[in-house]
């Protein structure tokens, strides 16, 4: 067994740093592999890479000579480097008190020299960018400049990986709630996004408001001109409406050619009134589909929370009902329930 591990101050917060990196322990990124080849060329060693210190175990982020595989953090040098946090150069393992017992010093590979960088991520030290060799050696003091050079590459490397895999998981979850023809949210968002909407209004002591919007005569477009036809209908319904609410409105394609639109803390239920009459009206403005005009308005029912219910079920309800009493006068037209 190894000496117990020395554990930096802010490990709790380097830890979240190195677990940011979700991707690392599963196989070197081919960018640090690129980089540990570059170093073990310049510095001509038998082995460079940088390594990730997680809790127990150091990770491999990109390696080059010897195929090293993954070893206990106890067993690493590269801790002592994300301890100190500072270079570390043993030109002779074999004379190092603690280290000249390690397997990888008295057996295969026999390594003899080790210097290491601190890597960075959110500027706390996550790992080392080292090289080891089976000769005794010194660096430089250019040499060790470089070494700090190359880390600090790496660190660069890591910090645009991260930003990646945000942007990566962003995307993934954008898509998940978006709706590909319109590019409104669909029906997902519910949970995800109105539920949380609404229930902090309630909580805060704050209205929100539901429409629901039902396009007239749609099914006749579809039948007569085409699916093609209704598409481009229902895309430019989407820019209508994006057109009427305001930024912070939530806009949803329910399905079909029924769209939703939540509105945080309206002052009462005239302000949903008024919304819903500038959305008929840019209704009302026949649509182009191939060089024609399409007529396909629309039917508004709305209701206010908590006034006509506290849960998005409960509101929606009252938002079909109030969409059921605008179609039976005549359609063309929106009903705001009242309590």
């Amino acid at each position: 067994m190894g000496q117990a591990v020395r554990i930096p101050t802010n490990e709790r917060q380097r830890l979240l740093a190195v677990r940011s990196l979700n991707s690392i322990g599963s196989a070197p990124t081919p960018e640090l592999a690129t980089l540990a080849e570059l170093a073990k060329g310049i510095f001509d060693v038998s082995y460079a890479a940088i390594n990730i210190i997680d809790e127990d175990w150091q990770r491999i982020g990109g390696q080059a000579g010897l195929r090293i595989g993954e070893c206990s953090r106890e067993m690493s040098i590269c801790t002592r480097v994300v301890f100190a946090d500072e270079l570390l150069i043993v030109p002779d393992l074999a004379e190092d008190r603690e280290l000249k017992t390690r397997p990888y010093v008295v057996g295969s590979p026999h390594f003899r020299f080790y210097a290491g960088a601190p890597v960075y991520l959110e500027n706390l030290p996550v790992g080392s960018f080292c090289i080891l060799d089976v000769r005794p050696r010194h660096l430089s003091d250019g040499q060790a400049q470089n070494l700090r050079r190359f880390a600090a590459v790496a660190s660069a490397l890591l910090s645009l990986q991260k930003a990646n895999l945000v942007m990566g998981h962003n995307q993934l979850q954008n898509a998940a709630i978006t709706d590909p023809l319109t590019g409104l949210f669909n029906r997902s968002a519910l949970s995800s996004i109105v539920d949380g909407a609404l229930h902090n209004a309630i909580a805060a002591g704050q209205t929100f408001g539901a429409l629901y919007l039902d396009m007239d005569g749609f099914k006749a477009i579809n039948d007569e001109l085409g699916h093609h036809a209704g598409d481009e209908v229902l895309y430019e319904a989407a820019n209508r409406i994006r057109s009427v609410i305001r930024a912070g409105d939530i806009a949803i394609r329910m399905g079909g050619d029924e769209f939703a639109v939540f509105i945080p803390n309206p002052p009462n239920a005239p302000a949903l009134a008024a919304v819903s009459q500038r959305l008929v009206a840019a209704f009302r403005e026949p649509f182009q589909v191939d060089g024609k005009a399409v007529l396909a308005r629309i039917s508004i029912g709305g209701a206010l929370a908590p006034l006509n219910g506290q849960r998005r079920a409960e509101l929606l309800n009252s938002c079909d009902k109030a969409l059921y009493s605008a179609k039976r006068d005549g359609r063309d037209r929106f009903v705001i329930l009242d309590a």
